[in-house]
C-alpha cells in the first residue's frame, strides 16, 4: 500500500506532487501530462491570465515560468506580455522532467473504498491500494452542453474542449455560442485560419481585459485597485489571496460567490480580432437547433423577441464546464454516492478533504468551497501546500482534527 495516490498531471497534479517530495510524503501520480493544455485548448491561444499568475507550484519557487522562459529565451513579463499556450505547456512539460520525475503515464480507470483507503486500478490492469486518493482532475470530465444544442450529432456539434487545431475549420462556416474566454478564442482563431466564423452570445456586450498600459502606477492607484493573480481589486485580491478565509464564508453566500464572480471575459490581446473581424450576434438565445441538408440550423430569439435563422457546417459551443461529481464515473458508484455533496460538487473540509476519510479534491472542483481562484492556475498553489501540510501530520502520526462535520479526518 502507497500513502497517496494522485489522479491528474496538470498544474495542480504537478504541484501536489512537488510539494509531496519535499516533504517526503510517498505517493505515486497518474495521468497524461498537461492534457488540458495539450490536447484540448486551440492551437495559438494565449491565457488569459497573466505571467506572474501563470507558475506551477514547488516549495521554494525554484522553478517558475519566469526562469522557464528565461532559460529558453521566451519573451516574458509579469504583466503585458500574454503567454502563449505553447510556452505554458512547454514549461509544464519541462517542470514534470525535472520536479516530478515519478509521473506515470496511465490512466486510473477504477477507484473503490476499501477497509484501510481505497483499491486503484490502472489501465494496463494492475491494481494497487492508497491511503489516500488526490483527484486533480481539471476541466475536462465537466464539459458542458445545452440541452439545446446536445442532441445534435457529433459531425456537427464539438464543446470547444474537443479539439485544439482550429486548421479542419479553413474555408467552413462555423457558429460559436458563447460569450467567455474560449468562445472568444476560438472566434478570433477560427477568423485567422480562414473559417467563416460568428460568434452568438446572451450577452448584449462582450467583457475584456484592459490592457496594460506600460506605466509605473502610483502608490494610490495600486491602493486603489490592486493587482492580483485574478486581475485587479479588492474582491479579487480576496478571492486570490484568501481561500482559506473564503472557506469559511456561509456556504450559501460562497455558492452566489462563485456563480456570479469572474463571469464571462476575455484577454485584451483578442478584443480588435473579435471586435472587428468576427460577425457578432449579441443579445440572442439559441431556442433550438436541427440539421437540414448537411447543415446545422439555428434559431435564435433576440432580446425584443424576434426570432432569426443562421446556418452552418460546424458548431462549436464554448458553454463553459459544470462541476457533477457523477461524471466522475472512475469513481465507484459507492464513493460517489457517499460522498457529501451541494450542487453536485464535494463538500470540502480546510484541508481539502471530502466527508470520506482520504479522499482529496482539488481545483475546479473544490471552487464552491475556496472559491473561483480553483479555476485557475494559480489556485494551484494554495492547494499543494494545504493538502501537503494535512498529509505530512497524518505521515508523522500527529492526528488530524475532524474538519467536515460529523467525519473523523484521523489517519
Amino acid at each position: 500500500m502507497i500513502n497517496t495516490a494522485i489522479i491528474g498531471a496538470g498544474p495542480y497534479g504537478l504541484s501536489l506532487a512537488a510539494h509531496f517530495r519535499h516533504r517526503g510524503i510517498p505517493f505515486r501520480i497518474f495521468g497524461r501530462l498537461m492534457d488540458s493544455w495539450r490536447g484540448h485548448m486551440p492551437k495559438g491561444m494565449f491565457l488569459k491570465s497573466d505571467g506572474f499568475a501563470s507558475n506551477i507550484s514547488d516549495p521554494d519557487s525554484a522553478f517558475t515560468l519566469e526562469k522557464f522562459c528565461a532559460e529558453q529565451r521566451i519573451q516574458y513579463a509579469n504583466t503585458g506580455i500574454p503567454v502563449a499556450l505553447d510556452t505554458f505547456t512547454g514549461y509544464g512539460l519541462a517542470f514534470q522532467e525535472r520536479m516530478v520525475p515519478e509521473l506515470e503515464d496511465k490512466m486510473i480507470v477504477k477507484i473503490e473504498r476499501s477497509t484501510d483507503g481505497y483499491l486503484l486500478q490502472v489501465a494496463d490492469g494492475e491494481r494497487f491500494k492508497a491511503r489516500n486518493v488526490v483527484l486533480a482532475v481539471g476541466i475536462t470530465h465537466f464539459e458542458h452542453v445545452p440541452d439545446s444544442l446536445a442532441h445534435l450529432p457529433a459531425e456537427f456539434l464539438s464543446h470547444s474542449a474537443r479539439y485544439n487545431d482550429v486548421e479542419q475549420f479553413r474555408g467552413r462556416s462555423v457558429v460559436v455560442i458563447g460569450g467567455g474566454s474560449s468562445a472568444l478564442d476560438w472566434a478570433a482563431l477560427l477568423s485567422d485560419a480562414g473559417a467563416q466564423v460568428q460568434l452568438v452570445a446572451r450577452q448584449t456586450a462582450l467583457k475584456f481585459h484592459g490592457k496594460p498600459t506600460g506605466k509605473q502606477r502610483s502608490l494610490w492607484e495600486r491602493i486603489q485597485n490592486p493587482q492580483t493573480g485574478l486581475g485587479p481589486g479588492w474582491r479579487s485580491r480576496f478571492y486570490a489571496n484568501a481561500p482559506a478565509a473564503f472557506h469559511r464564508l456561509p456556504e450559501s453566500l460562497r455558492l452566489e460567490i462563485v456563480r456570479k464572480s469572474l463571469g464571462p471575459s476575455g484577454g485584451w490581446f483578442v478584443k480588435d480580432k473579435v471586435m472587428n473581424h468576427v460577425p457578432l450576434l449579441l443579445g440572442h438565445t439559441l431556442e433550438r437547433a436541427a440539421v437540414q441538408s448537411a447543415k446545422v440550423h439555428l434559431n435564435l430569439r433576440a432580446q425584443d423577441g424576434s426570432e432569426r435563422e443562421i446556418q452552418a457546417d460546424h458548431v462549436i459551443a464554448a458553454t463553459g464546464y459544470k462541476v457533477d461529481l457523477e461524471r466522475l464515473t472512475f469513481l465507484s458508484s459507492q464513493i460517489r454516492s457517499e460522498v457529501r455533496t451541494v450542487e453536485r460538487t464535494p463538500v470540502l473540509s480546510p484541508s481539502c478533504e471530502s466527508s470520506m476519510p482520504g479522499l482529496f479534491f482539488v481545483g475546479i472542483a473544490a471552487a464552491n468551497s475556496f472559491g473561483p481562484v480553483m479555476r485557475f492556475a494559480f489556485g494551484a498553489d494554495f492547494a499543494a501546500r494545504t493538502v501537503a501540510r494535512a498529509l505530512a501530520k497524518a505521515v508523522s502520526g500527529e492526528p488530524m482534527r475532524a474538519q467536515v462535520p460529523g467525519v473523523l479526518t484521523a489517519k
